[in-house]
C-alpha cells in the first residue's frame, strides 16, 4: 500500500473512532468531539500565527471565553492560550529541524511578534533556545 493510502487510512480510522465514540471520555480525540473545543481547536491549527485572544476563540467556537476556557480546560487540562502557545512551539521546533528559516521567520510564521519573546518562550517551555534547538 503506497505512503499516501496509509495515511489516508489512519485518518479515516480516527475520524470513524471518534464519530462512534459515546463522547465520556477526555483527552485530544473527545475535545475534537466537542463543538466548542473542536472549532476553536480548529480555527488555531488553521490559523496558528493570527493574533488571537481568548475572546476571538470564543467567537470561532461559537462561546463565551468562560465556557470556551472551561471545557479547554476539562478535555485537554489546558487553558485555550496555553495550548495555543504549545501548538505554536511544536510548530516552530519542527520549522526548526526542517526548513532553512531564520529564527525571526520561524518566529513570525508561528505568532510571535518579535523574535526575543519568541526565543523566550520556546527556551522556557522546550529547555533550550531556538538555535541550540536546531543544531540538536
Amino acid at each position: 500500500m503506497p505512503p499516501a493510502s496509509r495515511a489516508i487510512g489512519v485518518v479515516e480510522c480516527l475520524c470513524e473512532y471518534v464519530r462512534q465514540s459515546p463522547g465520556t471520555e477526555l483527552g485530544w480525540l473527545a475535545a475534537l468531539r466537542d463543538p466548542v473545543v473542536g472549532r476553536a481547536l480548529a480555527g488555531m491549527h488553521r490559523e496558528p500565527a493570527r493574533g488571537w485572544t481568548l475572546e476571538a476563540l470564543g467567537r470561532t467556537a461559537g462561546a463565551s471565553k468562560s465556557v470556551l476556557d472551561d471545557r479547554f480546560r476539562e478535555y485537554l487540562g489546558v487553558a485555550p492560550m496555553g495550548y495555543l502557545t504549545l501548538w505554536r512551539l511544536q510548530l516552530a521546533g519542527r520549522q526548526l529541524r526542517t526548513s532553512g528559516a531564520t529564527i525571526a521567520e520561524v518566529a513570525e510564521a508561528v505568532g510571535y511578534g518579535s523574535e526575543a519573546s519568541f526565543s523566550r518562550a520556546f527556551k522556557r517551555h522546550v529547555g533550550e533556545a531556538p538555535g541550540e534547538w536546531r543544531k540538536g
